[in-house]
């Protein structure tokens, strides 16, 4: 707990959020494929987090597909690919039946990782403003730094862009 705390602090005082380069922050999350992921576990290993805003809901189902399609590719760069949302995990398991999904999807309902990466925030949508997750993308290298970032994404193009990237590691 201490840690998401120092986190939180670390980026409160940035006022752009995280950067290229950055630690990526410490973050430990039920999976509904494979149990519990951190960045304990992801150790030396290059991962993708793209976080979303609701499972089922058209972005984000384009989204998570996408990544899917793309998946054995990910996986030939050795790079794991997770997506976060606050959806439970019995949310996560009935979106990928639902879709076929192949990319593992983290429950964060207390939203604590989503803040600790600056992706929680006021959204508006048709002039109503509410709290929600950013559509948001990171590629982290071997040693857990940021090598890559996408905010505010638009979903068409995005996971070839990411791929891009992730074969430039």
């Amino acid at each position: 707990m201490a840690s998401r705390t120092a986190t939180k602090t670390v980026l409160a005082q940035k006022a752009d959020g995280l950067q290229v380069g950055d630690k990526a922050p410490d973050f430990s999350l039920a999976s509904d494929d494979c149990g519990k992921v951190s960045r304990a576990s992801l150790k030396g290993r290059a991962y993708v987090i793209y976080f979303y805003p609701k499972d089922d809901t058209s972005g984000c189902t384009r989204e998570a597909v996408d990544f899917s399609a793309a998946a054995r590719k990910f996986e030939a760069l050795g790079v794991f690919v997770l997506g976060i949302s606050k959806d439970s995990l019995e949310s996560h398991e009935k979106f990928r039946r639902k879709h076929k999904l192949k990319v593992a999807l983290g429950s964060d309902p207390d939203i604590a990782v989503a803040q600790a990466w600056g992706v929680w925030g006021e959204k508006t949508l048709y002039g109503r403003k509410y709290m929600g997750i950013e559509r948001s993308t990171f590629l982290i290298d071997t040693k857990g730094r940021i090598a890559a970032s996408w905010r505010k994404v638009k979903v068409p193009g995005h996971v070839a862009a990411v791929l891009e990237a992730a074969k430039n590691l």
